[in-house]
């Protein structure tokens, strides 16, 4: 070596000039702020253990402003492809998502082959690709249940929930091994693990018994809770969250594996017991101070 040289060098993304500006002359769709950021929530995913092999996938619905600033990089759209499900509040609506068995760690790496933007027909009931998911890739195999999920709550929500994350986060995962699998056992459990999780999460949580994944019978109980929870529990599977952003949403599935994990743990040092927790009417009193509805039948 020379002085003043390093023993590393910075490695560069291998993605194709067109999509990432590595030089700086030209912006590239990777230069654009909505798709970083939806890289950085795939990588963040990762980092966290969330995401084994190709587990787990995130679709995000664009903004009008933020679809008319990539469609400059879409090329030529490939043929329509029907979901065999419908949401005709969605007509015209256009995704980013994960690629069927892409993973998550190669998002940052390899964006072109792992994420693409997808389009909603007229109908609100077939998509097509228009940027990324290259060399023949499709989107997650979830993408039917995932849009399902965006179409309820956008109804619930009046059009405010533009991101849906599915993850595989241990903690929950293993505590659908030892409570009942209904939403007050969940839910109870989780407030009382943690004092942030009912001003996170007030309206509880969902719980979905096993099912096949990406199935239709899975997508619909899904698409039932979500009328009225922002996470479904997937029994011996994941999580299912909701949310405005990538943040809100991180944040969702965040709060709820680490209360999960802080239930695993107090168990294990119990000895399955638990001396005391958060009560009742400490649970209201957080609700009152934060200015939140608790759902009240998961209180006693």
């Amino acid at each position: 070596m020379t002085p003043g040289e390093t023993m590393f060098t910075a490695v560069k993304p291998h993605v194709c000039k067109e999509y990432w500006d590595l030089e700086g002359d030209n912006m590239g769709i990777l230069d654009i702020k909505i798709v970083q950021d939806y890289i950085r929530m795939c990588t963040d995913g990762w980092e966290q253990g969330w995401h084994e092999r190709n587990g787990g996938n995130l679709t995000y619905r664009m903004k009008e402003s933020e679809a008319a600033e990539c469609r400059a990089f879409f090329r030529d759209p490939g043929p329509w492809v029907d979901m065999g499900v419908a949401g005709e509040n969605l007509a015209g609506e256009y995704f980013l998502t994960t690629g069927s068995g892409k993973f998550f760690r190669n998002a940052a790496l390899d964006p072109e082959h792992s994420i693409g933007i997808v389009e909603i027909n007229g109908r609100g009931d077939a998509w097509r690709i228009v940027w990324g998911l290259e060399g023949g890739a499709k989107p997650t195999s979830e993408f039917p249940s995932h849009f399902m999920n965006h179409s309820v709550r956008f109804a619930a929500t009046g059009g405010a929930c533009r991101v849906i994350y599915h993850a595989h986060p241990a903690n929950i995962i293993a505590l659908t091994y030892v409570l009942p699998l209904t939403a007050r056992d969940f839910t109870r459990a989780l407030w009382k693990s943690a004092t942030e999780c009912p001003v996170v999460f007030p309206a509880g949580v969902g719980v979905v018994p096993w099912m096949v994944p990406g199935g239709a019978e899975i997508a619909m109980a899904t698409s039932e809770l979500m009328k009225t929870y922002d996470a479904a529990v997937w029994a011996h599977h994941g999580l299912f969250c909701s949310g405005s952003d990538f943040d809100a949403t991180f944040g969702l599935m965040h709060t709820i594996e680490k209360a999960a994990q802080i239930h695993v743990l107090a168990l294990s040092a119990g000895r399955g017991e638990l001396r005391q927790t958060i009560r009742d009417d400490e649970l209201r009193a957080i609700a009152r101070d934060f200015k939140v509805t608790l759902n009240e039948e998961f209180l006693d």
